[in-house]
């Protein structure tokens, strides 16, 4: 059996802030925009990963959650507290330079981690932690 990543989800809070940065400054490819019920739904991935989704959802996508549930997500998202995702980079530092350079909020400055990798770290604009990780060359 053959088992891969098809789509991964990021909560935000405002969807247009959120493309600017997915799209214009990671320069991934926006392949859907769907708008049910009220809420918005919008899919990124990397060229060259075609196969690979990234879906940009609303803090408690559920139309059937409580007010007060919906509530606790979008402060949690505020707080930068739901998980974000690591992206694998050719180059970290020049990752970093260029996300830094188009403004965003830097977490970690490019460093070697015990575990094998360089990486650094952002948020994006709704505060989700992303990691930038580069495998150490040999």
């Amino acid at each position: 059996m053959d088992i891969k990543l098809s789509q991964c989800f990021i909560a935000v809070d405002d969807h247009d802030k959120a493309l600017a940065f997915y799209q214009d400054v990671l320069g991934l490819e926006v392949r859907n925009d769907v708008g049910f019920e009220g809420m918005r739904w919008v899919t990124v991935g990397a060229p060259s990963q075609p196969d690979v989704e990234i879906v940009l959802e609303p803090p408690l996508a559920d139309p059937n959650a409580s007010p007060a549930d919906k509530k606790a997500m979008a402060e949690l998202l505020a707080k930068g507290l739901l998980r974000g995702v690591i992206f694998r980079t050719d180059d970290c530092d020049a990752a970093f330079e260029r996300i830094r350079a188009a403004g965003g909020e830097v977490l970690q400055e490019p460093i070697d981690q015990p575990y094998g990798v360089r990486d650094c770290a952002f948020r994006d604009p709704a505060g989700n932690m992303l990691r930038f990780s580069q495998p150490r060359r040999q």
